[in-house]
């Protein structure tokens, strides 16, 4: 939609908005506000739902609760929350009738230039795991560079908001989900990155094709830069298989020394063999290992995907250096939380799934280990195999932590295994002592549990609080 058009496009089209919670609610907002007939359906009915109904039917949108299966009389346009599968009745019922179906990013993509705005180019990053620090990592280089800039999108900030707000940005860093993805059909950012790509939400994409496909819908459109993970193949392959503006360029990132057109680390250097002149024989120092933190190797091939997005839009190496300086990790990923008798205690809550806990694991030698939740349809065969000669013992807990253990006796039969048969919150301190019993000093307790969080606790940052509390409980009793 060019600019100028936009509120006069919208008057009285029929837009039925798929859910409420987070993205919906300012969704249903903003089309009201741009004269649309909004209609919002919600699968739920309980206390919050009619709470947030009241709250939109008070500003004139009509909400039924209780039904996200049928579709609208008169739908034009359905816009959709992330967590909604593609498979549901109402988005075949949508298609059926050729009705489009966008998420909230297509839609902040189409309205960033309501009203004659300049849109500020978009940085887009996606991958199964890294993405958020990444993102921050990224926005803290562009800063260091006095551009205005924010990290937005699947980090927390809505993209509607940002792009319909009165501030002005030069540049945008945007963490984008599979789920955002697969509704964002027309999203053209200036570059992005696909920082790596693992098993992971394969029952809301059906299949690990349909899921790497989604991913790869980031580079479509790219007008600098497709950056990709030089060790991790599948990246490198949706960049060749990616419809890209002419000249736009592959960029690699690499833990190793990097060829033309990668960042990579040469001594202890971030370099940069793609935005220099003659990268055929020259490299360009960015910043050094030690500037990354935390420096585990997962976090710094983060920062080499980073400051490649950041290189692709002309920022100076002093800014990169200056930028990773300045950035700080947010809580629960691979954060120290205390050493207890020589023995450090690490919360990585936030790793979620095999590859995120596999990163981890990398991170540290020798380690006890705190794992289990809900496995999201997960294998933990692979994990276990890589990882087994690093591990002095495990902790289990969780719904399902019988699926690690069976891994755990078919390739590490000797790691000792305490298997924790409670879900309840107290479960945590229990862990916490148990793995202090099997840890010695010179070891890590690392809670990187290759599950998500809901069996037990609201959210991985619950589960990271219980740790570190349990973790202060335990120091305590040392003091």
């Amino acid at each position: 939609m060019g600019s100028g058009q936009v509120s006069t496009t919208w008057q009285g089209k029929r837009v039925t908005v798929a859910g409420l919670g987070v993205s919906g609610m300012p969704v249903a907002r903003v089309l009201k506000d741009l004269g649309a007939v909004v209609t919002a359906v919600n699968e739920g009915a309980d206390e919050r739902s009619r709470v947030q109904a009241a709250e939109l039917e008070a500003q004139g949108i009509t909400v039924r609760l209780g039904d996200g299966d049928t579709l609208p009389e008169g739908t034009e346009l359905v816009v959709t929350t992330p967590g909604w599968r593609p498979d549901k009745p109402l988005f075949t019922a949508a298609a059926e009738a050729g009705v489009p179906v966008w998420g909230d990013v297509e839609l902040a993509w189409r309205l960033r230039d309501l009203d004659g705005r300049t849109p500020a180019p978009w940085l887009a990053i996606t991958g199964t795991n890294g993405k958020t620090t990444t993102t921050r990592m990224l926005a803290s280089i562009l800063e260091a560079a006095g551009l205005r800039t924010a990290a937005v999108g699947n980090i927390g900030v809505s993209l509607l908001d940002v792009v319909l707000g009165e501030e002005q940005y030069d540049v945008l860093a945007v963490e984008l989900s599979s789920y955002q993805l697969h509704w964002a059909p027309s999203l053209r950012a200036h570059s992005a990155a696909v920082l790596n790509l693992a098993p992971d939400h394969l029952d809301w994409h059906g299949s690990m094709e349909a899921y790497v496909a989604d991913k790869g819908r980031i580079y479509e459109g790219n007008t600098i830069a497709c950056v990709y993970n030089a060790e991790d193949k599948a990246t490198e392959d949706l960049v060749r298989e990616a419809d890209v503006e002419e000249g736009c360029r592959a960029i690699g990132f690499t833990l190793a020394t990097p060829g033309p057109s990668q960042l990579g680390v040469v001594d202890g250097i971030l370099v940069d063999r793609a935005f220099v002149q003659n990268r055929q024989k020259n490299a360009q120092e960015l910043a050094e290992v030690a500037d990354v933190n935390p420096p585990a190797p997962h976090n710094i091939a983060n920062a080499l995907a980073a400051a490649a997005l950041a290189r692709a839009f002309g920022v100076e190496p002093k800014a990169v250096r200056d930028g990773l300086r300045a950035f700080r990790p947010d809580a629960h990923r691979i954060e120290h939380v205390a050493d207890v008798a020589g023995v450090a205690y690490v919360d990585d809550s936030k790793a979620t799934n095999t590859h995120a806990a596999e990163a981890s694991l990398a991170a540290y030698d020798p380690i006890v280990w705190i794992a289990g939740g809900l496995a999201k349809g997960a294998s933990f065969d692979e994990l276990v195999q890589r990882s087994a000669k690093r591990l002095r013992g495990v902790v289990l807990i969780g719904a399902e932590r019988h699926l690690i253990a069976e891994a755990l006796a078919r390739h590490a039969p000797e790691v000792p295994v305490v298997d924790l048969d409670r879900t309840d919150t107290g479960a945590m301190s229990a862990a916490v002592r148990e793995a202090a019993g099997l840890a010695e000093p010179g070891d890590t307790v690392l809670m990187a549990p290759a599950c998500a969080s809901m069996d037990m606790f609201a959210n991985y940052n619950k589960r990271g609080e219980a740790f570190a509390e349990a973790v202060r409980e335990l120091a305590a009793g040392h003091a």
